[in-house]
């Protein structure tokens, strides 16, 4: 019973271990919270196995109880081929990501910028009284006439860093 009950708390550990590090921002630390996890999962399913079960081949005078199961053994197995799988691929993630930036920094994505400000907006928006909205609304139709002329005096190679922010005004 107690190796049970040390298998589920080293499994647990890991798990959690993994866990705050699967939140970091390098690849480093999220492989390394991978491997953890992957780890944590195969103790956890091998000590919640239960009991021994019957092998699938008995020869004459072997001891039934003797015996693990082999069902969770496979499952184990099969665990530690896509935890090594997930981990060469993150390897390969965090290599590629040192040769272009020279850091493995997990970069912040523009799209989540943009649905965050755009959000926030709208919140800014709604709590405004409604003339100072009628206001607003006529200064965002004078900036965005301004940027459209702006727009088409550019070049069309450029990017108009509005656009990269905030998005297209559809």
């Amino acid at each position: 019973m107690t190796e049970t009950l040390v298998l589920v708390v080293t499994g647990g550990v890991l798990f959690a271990a993994g866990t705050a590090l699967l939140l970091a921002r390098p690849l480093t630390r999220i492989l390394l919270g991978a491997v953890l996890v992957g780890n944590g999962v195969n103790l956890l399913m091998l000590a919640t196995s239960g009991a021994a079960g019957e092998a699938p081949l008995l020869y004459p005078g072997s001891d039934v109880t003797r015996m693990a199961d082999p069902l969770p053994e496979a499952f184990v197995l099969t665990a530690i081929v896509i935890t090594l799988a997930l981990t060469s691929f993150l390897v390969t993630m965090a290599y590629r990501s040192w040769q272009l930036s020279g850091s493995d920094d997990v970069q912040d994505d523009t799209e989540d910028i943009r649905v965050v400000r755009r959000a926030e907006y709208a919140e800014e928006r709604a709590a405004a009284p409604p003339r100072a909205r009628r206001r607003e609304m006529r200064r965002t139709f004078r900036a965005r006439q301004a940027r459209a002329e702006e727009t088409a005096e550019e070049s069309a190679g450029e990017d108009d860093p509005w656009q990269t922010i905030l998005g297209r005004d559809e």
